[in-house]
């Protein structure tokens, strides 16, 4: 019997993948990863130069991604039978070999190998090497401490209604805020709602070639990728010297 090892790849820089994920990169002789059609794909292009020559790929296509909207039936069915066929496939082969799928960032935050680890229970053994979420890149790239003393951090989808943004945004100290793309202008309309705009910071491909950060006031609602990162740093409690009175 093979395995399914999902090896997390960390945010994108490759000095960022954990020794265990590398070795087992390295040592694959079967690697899946997902990407869209006619794209290299991201995890795949972390990996360029560490794949052994005669090891296999197998891209994982998605069938969708920003086409439909992602609460249409047609997305959910689009997706739903995506995962199915390849939990299937990857299961029928692991019945021999051991399979290295490829995820950006941590398989276990908002990653994509979710979908095929609850099919494949009961089907094949399966292994999850953690990986830095692509939020923690990010926020080093910036240079400044995310979180203070007792900051409350949130984690919002920008895909998420304007009314639910605002609701997080004016009850947590610190933001990050992922799937901005096309979803810029309402997010800003509810970082200046919730008095946070000044703060709020745009990272595009964090750790990654082409890096950029920039103040979201600088930025045009039509210059953002739908995988840019927005945050907002908390400013909490930390031990201050006292000041003579």
């Amino acid at each position: 019997m093979g395995r399914i090892i999902c090896a997390g790849l960390g945010p994108g820089d490759p000095d960022l993948i954990s020794v265990r994920a590398d070795r087992a990169v390295r040592a694959a002789r079967h690697v899946a990863y997902f990407r869209k059609p006619g794209r290299p794909g991201q995890a795949r292009r972390i990996v360029a130069g560490m794949l052994a020559a005669d090891a296999v790929e197998y891209p994982m296509e998605y069938p969708v991604t920003t086409e439909i909207p992602f609460d249409h039936p047609d997305y959910n069915d689009a997706l739903a039978g995506f995962y199915d066929l390849w939990a299937a496939r990857l299961a029928q082969l692991a019945q021999t070999e051991d399979v290295v799928v490829l995820c950006e960032g941590d398989p276990f935050l908002y990653g994509s190998f979710m979908h095929l680890q609850v099919r494949l229970a009961g089907l094949a053994e399966v292994e999850v090497i953690p990986g830095i979420p692509g939020m923690v890149g990010c926020w080093n790239a910036v240079g400044q401490p995310m979180t203070w003393g007792d900051d409350v951090l949130t984690v919002l989808m920008g895909t998420l209604p304007e009314a639910d943004l605002i609701r997080h945004m004016q009850g947590s100290d610190a933001l990050v805020v992922m799937k901005t793309g096309r979803n810029l202008p309402k997010l800003r309309r509810a970082l200046a709602a919730s008095g946070r705009l000044a703060d709020a910071w745009l990272i595009e491909r964090g750790t990654m070639p082409g890096q950029r950060i920039q103040a979201l006031r600088e930025v045009a609602d039509d210059d953002c990728p739908y995988f840019a990162i927005l945050l907002v740093h908390g400013h909490g409690r930390r031990p201050m010297a006292r000041v003579a009175e």
